[in-house]
């Protein structure tokens, strides 16, 4: 049921955390048989799930983390079914895709540094290989024949793909509701502490008990883990997204700086600033998107932006995802990323289920504790 908890209710997990990386690990524990309770802040959060860019990616992703390659495509991999399941339950569809996405260069210079990085991350020990191609002008403009002059080149990644943003977050919505899962907004989690074998959740409407507990709150989880024996180093980013009126298809593979979506709009946005405050907008930093855009694409020029807006990532001090199980609090959790999209499915159909067993897969989810943190501050 969708709605408040009553006295005496107990659940078996409560997930701290209604953004998309909470209601994944919710709805994947609703199908291991878990009641499940979403103790969410709600519409009034700093939710980054509202400016999220809904790219499924796995280009560049393991440099400096080298098994975050191998998590990447894992998600991705799963993402055709995950999607299927979801429209089996709810009857929407996230119109996932993956078509293969870009990263367009606008000089002979930015496509060397482009390359650079990829052979360093290809050259990493433990790296899974997957192909990552450097594409030359005429290659890339026979799959995106709309590109500008001062395109060179890019890289181009048959793996990575794009779903529907809103529509991915309603979804996931109305699939919890379909399945029982209790949904409280408005519970903004103040303490936890265990006591006789449960969790015992404070919030502002009062108080909630649950067996398990998995902290899915984003940028919050750095004030809530340690109240169960856990870190989360964050450092939250803000970033900028500019929505243009719907156009002609014309982008048929996404671009990790904009993409066009099912519905015809082009979303642009590439910006990294050192804040918390999402109500605001750097109007030069949307300029500075909307620049290079109309370079990529020169018929972007005279379009008009139906929207803009700004959020704050869920970004971990080095941008990998932190996976924990607590020592002192067994049966407590951390499920904690930047990519809550990309790794949607990796979060509903691998780690829930480990979460409902009681027991992270530590093989799998290892490199990512935030024990590295600790090992880096040593060294």
């Amino acid at each position: 049921m969708a709605g408040e908890a009553r006295a005496g209710d107990e659940f078996d997990v409560a997930v701290v955390g209604g953004g998309l990386v909470g209601i994944a690990t919710a709805w994947g524990l609703s199908r291991e048989g878990c009641r499940v309770v979403v103790l969410d802040e709600g519409d009034r959060a700093v939710r980054a799930s509202r400016g999220n860019f809904a790219l499924v990616w796995v280009q560049s992703k393991g440099l400096g983390l080298a098994p975050y390659a191998g998590w990447t495509i894992r998600s991705s991999n799963a993402w055709q079914g995950f999607s299927d399941l979801l429209k089996q339950e709810t009857g929407l569809d996230v119109s996932f895709q993956r078509p293969g996405g870009f990263h367009l260069c606008l000089s002979e210079k930015e496509l060397e540094a482009r390359a650079n990085v990829l052979k360093r991350l290809h050259a990493q020990p433990g790296i899974v290989d997957y192909k990552t191609e450097i594409l030359t002008r005429d290659q890339v403009k026979v799959m995106l024949p709309d590109i500008g002059p001062e395109v060179v080149g890019g890289s181009f990644c048959e793996l990575d793909g794009h779903v529907n943003s809103l529509r991915l977050f309603r979804t996931l919505h109305t699939a919890l509701n379909a399945r029982g899962v209790t949904y409280l907004p408005s519970h903004r989690v103040e303490s936890i502490t265990k006591e006789g074998g449960e969790f015992r959740l404070t919030t502002t409407q009062g108080e909630v008990r649950a067996a398990k507990v998995a902290l899915a709150a984003g940028n919050a989880n750095m004030r809530l883990a340690p109240m169960v024996g856990l870190d989360c180093p964050m450092k939250p980013e803000r970033g900028q997204i500019v929505v243009t009126e719907r156009l002609r298809p014309f982008l048929n593979h996404p671009v990790v700086t904009l993409r066009q979506t099912d519905e015809g709009t082009v979303m642009i946005g590439d910006s990294k600033e050192e804040s918390v405050d999402p109500s605001g907008l750097t109007i030069g930093v949307s300029a500075t998107e909307a620049e290079r855009a109309v370079r990529q694409f020169p018929l972007l020029a005279n379009v008009n932006v139906v929207r803009t807006w700004s959020a704050i990532r869920v970004m971990t001090r080095d941008g990998f995802p932190i996976y924990d199980e607590s020592k002192t609090h067994p049966g407590a959790f951390t499920v904690c990323c930047h990519s809550g999209v990309t790794l949607a499915a990796n979060h509903a159909l691998t780690i829930a289920p480990m979460i409902a067993r009681g027991a992270l897969d530590a093989p799998l989810v290892a490199p990512f504790s935030a024990r590295r943190f600790h090992v880096q501050a040593a060294g």
